[in-house]
């Protein structure tokens, strides 16, 4: 199915047109259904990142029974996927924009599809870890192609629509995720305990595939004589030595190595901006460009703010349920659950404005959030005893709507001007920014929770540390709201 059929423009073409584009004239339930299968096909492959994200949690204690893992073993099962997806995803959009985004959705899907029936058939943690490493290969390559696409498939309201199902497939996943694993996990099914839930991942994955082969429209405008490699080992290289000691150095107390795999990733990150410069009229990895205007590095910004917010309230928000509160687990998933599904209420509505709003929408969410999050606190603050699941679903449900209307607009906002050309290479960057500031997020919990805490169970201690990342999220919901300016005020009105 050609990018035309859905009323685009073509992108597979080297040469711009210096005609204005033609539209054939199907029949419009024909021209739709191709539209939404497309949109379907692609939002089902976002759904298996974030889905193989948190499934994995709460079946992590099988996991260890089974193949007898230790502690270590159990943490690289989640960073042995997040590291290759951050480390790869500039690649892995630059590839789509040169080689074809359908292409290396597919080729990803591939090898995310294969490396899932190897977890599910790993009789040892060492191949459970390999095989992790390997979705997150394919993940790397499949995921910047999702927005890419996105960016220039569809226009207008259309595009608005298909963003804000993005952020609600994102809040959905959330959901799912921790619920499917420990369903999938409980049942045991055929008596194969925890694997389920890689295993699931197969029949999806060769649906993408299939499907997405007919009805996915191919997207490339540059032809590559080669690929800048160097740039592709700098990038590689700096993202790995910064955020490798920001996933680990709070779990070894900060050693010296720490320190000094930051500043070698800050003087890497520092040469590949050069080796950059010096290539952008040679097929550079980055195109600088897409830095000239205010548009899409002010939203890539504000989504390392949405990124460092995340990794900072929702790891120490489940250490204070269980620890400040005495929730069990249990009862802490199903806080998660309400938390989630005001997200999803929050970005039906975002899909449904179809860009009407423009910036409005997402800084209106954030100002809902931090309302939220001060209604919270003061909440926290006022007792123990009286804070109960039921009495924290209100502001809870509150700070999940306000997220919700967030990370579609966001997306669509900041990907607006950015050339079709280079749609892979700014959603490699803009997915990037988020796992950065998760890993900045999750390195900031050692001086905003744990500074406190000690590690001690304490309800007080956890109370105590708790409102004081409420603080620190509140300050960064005010900055992601500020930078969100650097987005169009106005709803773009063009026609579909």
């Amino acid at each position: 199915m050609s990018s035309s059929a859905l009323g685009n423009e073509p992108q597979n073409t080297t040469q711009p047109s210096t005609h204005p584009p033609t539209h054939p004239a199907p029949a419009p339930s024909k021209m739709a259904l191709g539209a939404w299968t497309a949109l379907l096909v692609l939002l089902g492959a976002e759904l298996l990142n974030i889905l193989d994200q948190s499934v994995v949690l709460t079946a992590l204690p099988a996991i260890q029974e089974s193949t007898g893992a230790g502690p270590a073993a159990l943490q690289w099962l989640t960073t042995g996927y997040s590291l290759p997806v951050a480390v790869g995803l500039i690649t892995g959009g630059r590839l789509g924009d040169l080689y074809g985004r359908r292409r290396m959705l597919l080729v990803g899907t591939v090898v995310f599809t294969t490396a899932s029936l190897l977890c599910g058939l790993a009789a040892g943690p060492g191949v459970l870890i390999a095989a992790r490493l390997l979705q997150g290969v394919g993940v790397a390559l499949m995921i910047p192609q999702v927005l890419a696409t996105l960016h220039v498939t569809f226009e207008g309201q259309n595009r608005s629509k298909a963003f804000g199902l993005y952020g609600a497939v994102l809040s959905l996943a959330n959901v799912l995720g921790p619920v499917m694993g420990g369903l999938l996990t409980e049942a045991d099914l055929f008596g194969l305990s925890w694997r389920p839930i890689f295993l699931v991942n197969v029949p999806v994955g060769l649906a993408v595939i299939f499907v997405g082969r007919k009805f996915i429209p191919e997207s490339t405008v540059k032809k590559a004589d080669r690929l800048d490699l160097t740039g592709m080992a700098l990038s590689a290289l700096a993202i790995v030595l910064i955020i490798f000691p920001l996933t680990e150095g709070h779990l070894h107390h900060w050693p010296l190595w720490c320190f000094a795999m930051l500043a070698a990733g800050l003087l890497a990150l520092g040469v590949f901006l050069h080796h950059q410069q010096r290539k952008q009229n040679n097929e550079p990895l980055v195109p600088l460009s897409l830095f000239r205007g205010r548009q899409f590095p002010g939203g890539t910004a504000a989504q390392l703010m949405q990124g460092l917010l995340c990794g900072l309230f929702f790891m120490t928000w489940t250490l204070y349920l269980q620890r400040g509160l005495g929730m069990s687990p249990f009862h802490a998933a199903l806080a998660f659950v309400l938390l989630s599904l005001g997200e999803l209420a929050g970005a039906t509505i975002a899909a449904k404005s179809a860009g009407r709003f423009a910036r409005r929408l997402p800084q209106a969410g954030a100002l809902i959030t931090i309302a939220a999050m001060a209604a919270y606190g003061l909440q926290a603050a006022g007792g123990q005893a009286e804070v109960t699941l039921l009495a924290m679903t209100a502001p809870v449900v509150l700070i999940g709507f306000g997220l919700g209307m967030v990370g579609g607009p966001l997306a669509d906002l900041s990907l607006a001007k950015v050339p079709h050309e280079d749609a892979g290479a700014a959603s490699g960057l803009f997915n990037t920014a988020m796992h950065l500031g998760i890993a900045l997020g999750t390195a900031l919990t050692a001086l905003a929770f744990f500074a406190t805490t000690g590690g001690s169970s304490d309800a007080g201690l956890n109370r105590d540390a708790f409102l004081t990342v409420l603080w620190w999220v509140g300050s960064l919901l005010a900055l992601m709201w500020a930078l969100m300016f650097c987005l169009p005020k106005q709803a773009d009105n063009q026609t579909d």
